[in-house]
């Protein structure tokens, strides 16, 4: 027992080869089609909000917030409470992080993935996951990130290399993609003005910077976290003297 968790750990930092262009390509082209077709995104989204909720969890304790709890919703949508001063930097930052966590996710998933590091990314993505679960209210929400947990556990503990690869490719591809599609519907929203308390409002009403504004700050981090992310991941080229930088260390 004690030799198979040893040599887990090892494994952890082992460089796993990066799989072909094409199936790189392949996977991006399947993570649109989580995302765009309205049916597939109403299974999927769900992933987007654990995502965006624990980024705010995270900026609200990290702020100097106690957290109250989260709690996730069937319709995919998501709520996060926490007690503390409602106003300061440290309350921007905690609004702000809901809708740029998954993009941000996204992108450290892919800096992971060009320096070939594909079993570390899951078992990072799954010790992040308990530290949520403690704080769900609801028993929906508990059931989403037992499901979350146990799809990714199992993927890093029974999947070969290249299954292992081909999730962790999608799920990056995903998380970047689907950063993007909740900003859409939040702006369709505003224009409809059947979102008066999201979070661009309500930084809007603590900035006294336009909601709209921070609606497409959003829209900024995202699109350039995808383009980043996108660019890491199909052409290493951008990333080569930091891989070597990661793999000398990793072998030193």
């Amino acid at each position: 027992m004690f030799d198979t968790i040893a040599s887990a750990f090892a494994a952890l930092f082992q460089q796993q080869p990066t799989p072909p262009q094409e199936v790189v390509l392949f996977t991006a082209v399947l993570a649109l089609i989580f995302v765009v077709p309205r049916p597939t995104w109403l299974l999927t989204r769900g992933f987007i909000t654990i995502a965006h909720e624990g980024g705010h969890a995270l900026l609200a304790v990290l702020s100097g917030r106690r957290l109250s709890g989260i709690r996730l919703h069937s319709d995919t949508s998501g709520l996060t409470l926490w007690r503390g001063k409602p106003t300061g930097p440290g309350m921007v930052l905690t609004l702000f992080a809901g809708y740029t966590t998954p993009a941000l996710l996204g992108l450290t998933g892919a800096a992971l993935l060009q320096v070939g590091r594909v079993t570390l990314l899951l078992w990072i993505c799954l010790g992040l996951l308990p530290a949520m679960l403690v704080m769900i209210r609801n028993v929906y929400g508990v059931a989403s990130v037992l499901i979350a947990m146990a799809v990714i556990f199992g993927v890093a503990w029974f999947a070969s290399p290249v299954g292992q690869s081909l999730f962790a490719y999608e799920f990056v591809w995903f998380l970047l993609f689907g950063a993007i599609r909740p900003v859409y519907e939040l702006l369709k929203a505003r224009w409809r003005r059947r979102e008066p308390n999201s979070d661009a409002d309500q930084l809007g009403r603590l900035t006294r910077v336009p909601a709209t504004l921070w609606v497409f700050l959003f829209a900024a981090v995202n699109l350039g976290a995808l383009w980043l992310g996108s660019s890491w991941l199909v052409d290493g080229s951008l990333f080569a003297p930091l891989t070597d930088l990661v793999n000398r260390a990793f072998e030193g």
